[in-house]
């Protein structure tokens, strides 16, 4: 157990600190790291915490049983994971409540008069909590009114805080970031590598804003070349301790929806100060590499640097020119893609995993309607970048877990991957070799050789989606700590973030320490474990914002088109139904079993990621193409329904194992065929 959460406090009371989780029925659940059990919080022990809050939970002697559940008391909230709510307003003659939209808030928000801000009785506003203490009703402060605002404004915000992400900043930090002058300074030019006259340039997506990284290039001698790769300098203008980095802290990531970003910082900083727009001087952290066409490093350089990109390229532009087309600096860029391509070859073949998962865009009207969705590629554009930001990500960790200070390796926020979770890994292994793919347990290496030999000979295959889809839900998740134990889907032994400082927390971190190394003034962050585990939590939120807003898109535009058919296919199974994705527009919906019941009826086989009927031996197995109809799109929901409206292919076959469990004969025999429905 981590010693910091556990303390006794001289009245044989435990006390810990963890995640409330907490129920539809009201029951409390506090998750401690290192603690078997989860401690149960029934409903009056609650206090006025609410789901997903850091709490302080103490045990006492009655509330432990031995081998059974402990039960606690939340004496303390530490931080709240939601601190707006949007709901409708109430005014009376001397007050005002809220009346919140969300039933994870199972208080009305008291208002003051004087904190209505304009909001009327009957509108629906947001407000934000101000004040809480004991059992009263919480206080609250009107900071926008939505009546008249569009129904999606009102879901897209009420989804960024319903996962604890702020709508605006609090005055002291505009006023904080408006502080800070255009342009560079001489002096502090004169401590820097200046970069100005070597060739550099940015590729990014063509709506982006926040320009963080750039890439340089000059020709050296002897075959070899000088590659830079420069970040935008935010620690420069965050000062460690200040109301803006306290404010980034508790954001630590930028949330990115389908028609907005909820960016990290301050719009004076993110798209501004810090973006490293052309032809204007940008203070950067860099990466500099003395490298050859094979992508084979000779040397490095880290340091502050100056640049001034020369151009701006988009994604698009630049695939364009590596497909064969004429282009500014079109010899430069053909070069940057072999060395790219290069290094993704060695990666591969030392052990990184070839995983490739489709993304979704949705086009969007001028009100933010969806009016089509485009399944996005990862091209050679992309992989230019990706493969320099990998290489400078690398090598940042290296040369960090290198140092030695007071004989221990110097605190870092490493990037880490575990190894798969082997009780998944079996299931999936024994899946794949129904299909002939066979893996190789016994090393971590021969386990990611395995996966790539099968995602290189499925590739085509009519099994390829759901082998694919199915070995991504085996991995870890990757997560932000100082136990530097590697990453397993890239093959790196030290890895970090070091390229996106601002739209991600740790990476701000990574500067910081790294500044420290390399001048020599080592001054270790304190609580960076617990900082590491609050930028995993709030990209996990970040993470469920942005599958929530991508799934009320997807909902939206599936309302125009009830009652129409589609070729899916099944990308999930539960004992009450099974998932299916359209093929063309990569939305999700439910297929009820219930709609299944004339069929026969279907158990879920977790090993076979399949339901399977007793009588018939009919199955629905992930990756089954099929025909869906569109039966519902529910908005509030956020939930789409389909029906079958032809059978798959496969789920005709019988299973042996199925049918002879059941103890009922094979299909053509069980429910009379009379009661099936024909497709």
């Amino acid at each position: 157990m981590n010693k910091k959460t556990k303390k006794k406090d001289g009245k044989g009371r435990l006390s810990y600190k963890g995640k409330l989780e907490v129920t539809r029925g009201g029951m409390g659940f506090v998750i401690v790291d290192g603690l078997e059990k989860d401690i149960l919080i029934k409903r009056d022990k609650l206090g006025n915490a609410l789901n997903g809050d850091e709490v302080r939970v103490e045990i006492p002697e009655h509330g432990r049983k031995f081998g059974a559940r402990p039960e606690g008391i939340i004496v303390e909230v530490l931080r709240r994971k939601q601190n707006e709510f949007a709901g409708r307003l109430e005014v009376k003659p001397h007050f005002a409540f809220l009346v919140t939209d969300s039933d994870k808030m199972p208080y009305d928000i008291y208002v003051p008069l004087h904190l209505l801000n304009g909001a009327k009785n009957g509108d629906h506003v947001m407000a934000k909590i101000v004040e809480w203490t004991g059992n009263k009703n919480p206080v609250g402060e009107v900071i926008s009114i939505l009546t008249n605002e569009s129904v999606n404004e009102v879901a897209m915000k009420g989804i960024l805080v319903e996962n604890g992400f702020p709508l605006t900043f609090p005055d002291d930090v505009m006023e904080e970031a408006a502080r800070y002058p255009e342009g560079v300074d001489k002096k502090e030019v004169k401590l820097r590598r200046d970069m100005r006259k070597t060739l550099t340039f940015t590729i990014d997506p063509v709506d982006a804003k926040d320009f963080d990284d750039a890439i340089s290039f000059k020709p050296l001698k002897a075959r070899e070349y000088e590659l830079g790769v420069h970040i935008a300098d935010v620690s420069h203008y965050i000062e460690a301790g200040s109301e803006l980095d306290k404010e980034a802290y508790n954001r630590a990531t930028s949330v990115y929806l389908p028609d907005r970003v909820l960016p990290m910082l301050p719009e004076r900083l993110s798209n501004e100060l810090c973006s490293l727009r052309p032809d204007e001087d940008k203070y950067t952290f860099s990466a500099i590499f003395t490298i050859n066409k094979q992508g084979k490093v000779k040397d490095y350089w880290l340091g502050k640097t100056i640049i001034r990109s020369q151009r701006r390229f988009t994604y698009e532009e630049v695939q364009e020119i590596i497909e064969g087309a004429e282009g500014d600096h079109k010899d430069v860029i053909l070069l940057l893609n072999e060395m790219a391509q290069n290094l993704r070859k060695t990666r591969f073949k030392k052990g990184a995993i070839n995983f490739s998962s489709q993304e979704v865009r949705f086009k969007l009207d001028e009100e933010a309607n969806p009016i089509g969705i485009i399944v996005k590629e990862s091209k050679e554009a992309h992989q230019l970048i990706e493969e320099f930001m990998l290489l400078a990500n690398r090598t940042v960790a290296e040369y960090v877990s290198g140092i030695i200070f007071k004989d221990k390796p110097v605190p870092f926020p490493y990037r880490v991957h575990d190894v798969p979770d082997e009780a998944k890994l079996g299931l999936f292994m024994a899946f794949a070799a129904r299909y002939g793919y066979k893996f190789d347990m016994n090393t971590p290496e021969s386990i990611a050789k395995s996966f790539n030999e099968m995602l290189l000979l499925v590739q085509g295959k009519p099994e390829q989606h759901v082998l694919e889809s199915l070995g991504i839900r085996t991995m870890a998740k990757a997560v932000y700590t100082t136990e530097n134990i590697g990453h397993y889907g890239l093959g790196f032994k030290d890895y970090c973030h070091f390229t996106s400082p601002i739209r991600r927390y740790p990476d701000v971190l990574v500067h910081r320490i790294l500044e420290q190394c390399l001048t020599d003034n080592i001054k270790p962050i304190k609580n960076l474990e617990q900082q590491c585990r609050h930028c995993s939590d709030q990209e996990r939120r970040a993470m469920e914002a942005e599958r929530a807003a991508n799934k009320y898109k997807q909902v939206e535009f599936m309302t125009a088109h009830v009652g129409e058919e589609f070729e899916a296919v099944v990308s999930g199974v539960a004992s009450f139904g099974f998932w299916a994705e359209t093929v063309e527009h990569k939305c999700e919906g439910m297929v009820s079993i219930t709609d299944l019941h004339d069929l026969d009826d279907f158990e879920l086989i977790e090993g076979d990621y399949a339901l399977v009927g007793r009588y018939t031996g009919m199955r629905f197995t992930v990756g089954d193409k099929l025909k869906i109809k569109v039966v519902s799109a529910n908005l509030e929901k956020r939930q789409i329904d389909y029906t079958l409206a032809e059978l798959p292919q496969r789920s005709a076959r019988t299973t042996k194992g199925a049918a002879a469990k059941a103890g009922k004969p094979k299909q053509g025999g069980g429910k009379p065929k009379s009661k099936r429905k024909k497709y």
